[in-house]
């Protein structure tokens, strides 16, 4: 792939509007160094440390988008609790706009607590997750109020990148209403869900793992189903434009048709310092590489130059154009 039109691509996100609509998640990290083994448990005793807590799921595309350049605008449900009230904290001093953002009084903000320990003169790990769910779907009101979100804003973005957590958000209801608008006013739609990618058909582009693109499909990787073979059913039965499946140190495959399919290799080192999110960033430099009017082998090729950078982060991360112009330049 040629990277001066690349390069070009990554130049024009500035100021692309993108919705992004899914599960906002605060990821909450608390470091403690280790100190002794306890006498009441065989387990480690932390002197705490800190804490911190930064945008993730859905909010962690968000943080992607506006460092690339874009101009987004999340649309979502938090919690009204002190965590809900941090994240649209860090948002507001991102000059990220927080009006779409809806909340209800009896769920909490989704909140994933990582446990993080290491010695003095060690690197800290995570040493156990705790994770705060939403146990409850979001409310009839909600569900309108966000619907009424997007029929208002929709006609008015470049691209809309649903980021589905399966934390109740995404209803039938909503998720027909959207894939509706899109087609209606032509917009590329990028899905990066878990569990629910066969309810999105008609996206423009998906963007599971392997790991979640072999279930969505009923088969095994380990059942003598290779990639090639998922990937193209996955595509027949989403019917939309492409399928990038994303395999870790293998890299990520792009099917576009049966006889279209383009297979990356990973760029830099294959000994990843943390995939945290990772997926997050490839879908979001993939609508944003859209939102430019880029074809869907030029996304994919960023969106892999994207991961490449953000791997090797720890932690839930974001990555800026200059630093997947310098993994480009290193590269030549």
């Amino acid at each position: 792939m040629e990277k001066e039109k690349l390069i070009k691509i990554l130049d024009s996100f500035k100021n692309k509007k993108v919705m992004v609509l899914g599960d906002m998640i605060a990821d909450e990290y608390i470091f403690g160094k280790t100190t002794r083994v306890s006498r009441e448990a065989p387990v480690l005793i932390l002197k705490y440390d800190s804490t911190e807590i930064i945008l993730g799921g859905a909010a962690n595309s968000v943080s992607n988008i506006h460092a690339l350049g874009g101009k987004v605008f999340p649309v979502g449900v938090i919690g009204a609790d002190s965590t809900g009230r941090h994240m649209l904290t860090i948002m507001r001093e991102m000059k990220i706009p927080t009006s779409r953002l809806v909340t209800q009084t009896d769920r909490p903000t989704i909140t994933k607590t990582r446990i993080m320990a290491g010695g003095y003169h060690t690197a800290r790990q995570q040493v156990i997750r705790i994770d705060k769910e939403a146990d409850m779907p979001i409310t009839q009101e909600c569900e309108g109020r966000i619907i009424r979100i997007l029929t208002a804003h929709i006609p008015d973005m470049d691209a809309v990148l649903v980021s589905d957590y399966n934390a109740g958000l995404l209803t039938e209801r909503m998720r027909d209403i959207l894939l509706g608008l899109v087609h209606k006013y032509h917009k590329p739609l990028v899905v990066d869900s878990r569990y629910h990618i066969m309810k999105y058909v008609g996206a423009t582009l998906v963007t599971p793992n392997e790991t979640e693109a072999a279930p969505a499909m009923g088969m095994r990787l380990d059942s003598g189903k290779g990639i090639k073979e998922i990937g193209l059913k996955l595509l027949e039965k989403i019917q939309g434009k492409g399928v990038l499946i994303t395999q870790g140190r293998s890299g990520m495959t792009l099917f576009e048709g049966k006889n279209k399919i383009t297979h990356i290799n990973i760029v830099g080192s294959d000994e990843a310092v943390d995939v945290t999110g990772a997926g997050d960033t490839v879908a979001s430099c993939a609508t944003l590489a859209l939102a430019a009017n880029a074809t869907l082998q030029e996304a994919a090729y960023l969106a892999n130059y994207a991961a490449g950078v953000v791997v090797m982060k720890r932690g839930t991360a974001v990555v800026t154009i200059n630093e997947i112009k310098q993994k480009m330049e290193s590269l030549v």
